[in-house]
């Protein structure tokens, strides 16, 4: 300390810098860039053959899915009504999103086209109409639940049976006959009035 004082006279010593400083610790492996093996946790994808499921009972297919590994199922009306498949028993596979005879990962969702078992399959889905927008769609000839869906939420809408002082009751049984506003034109908030018979019947 005598000596330091007599230095820092001449030099200013600061005593507190002369103790002795700890040692610095060696560089990280991460910070010298040493690469450091990773864990690999992944595990081999799961895979099963996709079956043919056209023209089986809707129930069957979703049974035989699950049996091979998919578990992730869905279903819609083929015919674009908009109905819920409701008993499975009585509807039937007419179309799938996966091609037969491919290896996909089980956890592939697997969407089955159905309708009920007295009807027949559509040589392709048909399409439920897309959200109406500002002008109003054609809907002649769809039913009446899947024009209501693709209309806005709170729109007013009137249905009367177009044949017959009848109740339309099931709207996913009745097909659009006439509309009104016309197809094209603007939707501005207006109601909307629909006239329709029952699916196995003839508009007037």
């Amino acid at each position: 300390m005598l000596a330091c004082l007599t230095i820092a006279t001449l030099v200013g010593c600061d005593p507190a810098t002369t103790a002795q400083q700890p040692a610095t610790p060696p560089p990280s492996a991460a910070a010298s860039g040493t690469a450091q093996p990773e864990k690999d946790d992944s595990k081999p994808v799961e895979r099963a053959t996709v079956a043919n499921f056209v023209g089986m009972g809707l129930q069957s297919a979703q049974d035989k899915a699950q049996a091979d590994g998919f578990h992730l199922l869905t279903s819609h009306d083929s015919a674009g009504r908009d109905r819920m498949q409701a008993f499975d028993r009585s509807w039937k596979v007419c179309s799938q999103n996966q091609t037969p005879g491919k290896s996909i990962p089980v956890d592939t969702k697997l969407d089955f086209g159905a309708v009920k078992l007295e009807e027949s399959c559509p040589s392709k889905d048909e399409k439920e109409p897309a959200p109406a927008g500002n002008t109003m769609p054609n809907f002649a000839g769809k039913s009446v639940k899947a024009a209501r869906g693709a209309l806005d939420s709170g729109a007013s809408i009137t249905v009367a049976d177009a044949g017959e002082d009848r109740m339309v009751l099931m709207e996913s049984n009745w097909k659009i006959c006439t509309q009104d506003p016309k197809a094209g034109a603007p939707l501005n908030g207006q109601p909307v009035e629909f006239t329709a018979v029952k699916f196995d019947e003839s508009c007037p």
